[in-house]
């Protein structure tokens, strides 16, 4: 029982959404959300609006399941990059400097919890 959200051309470099995301793997969400909320960096916003957006595709797909009850993670996030647009930057003597603006891709997977001891319960056997 697993949700999953996307992000696509987020302009933030994929080095720093990096840095929040990995904050939050593995967190329950209540948590993640709460670190999401009073973090600093520019990603946060971004990864926190993406979290809800997880756990409303979760609540949509298991409709007879409750959120309480289920006891959501956050199982997977990674964050791959995406465009770069490239500019030019004017230097001394006439020449230029190339400026790659980069951009990313994240993945948000959210899971219950009863998922993870089913998961356990399967490699011990």
């Amino acid at each position: 029982m697993e949700a999953i959200a996307k992000l696509n051309n987020v302009p933030t470099s994929p080095r720093k959404m990096r840095l929040v995301a990995d904050l939050v793997r593995g967190q329950k969400v209540s948590k993640a959300l709460s670190i999401l909320k009073f973090q600093p960096k520019e990603g946060a916003a971004r990864l926190e609006k993406l979290l809800l957006s997880a756990i409303s595709n979760w609540q949509n797909k298991h409709q007879d399941a409750k959120l309480e009850e289920a006891d959501l993670f956050v199982k997977e996030i990674f964050v791959d990059g995406g465009r770069i647009l490239k500019r030019l930057r004017p230097a001394p003597q006439g020449r230029a400097h190339r400026i790659r603006k980069r951009s990313n891709h994240v993945t948000l997977i959210v899971a219950s919890a009863s998922d993870k001891v089913v998961a356990n319960n399967e490699t011990v056997k």
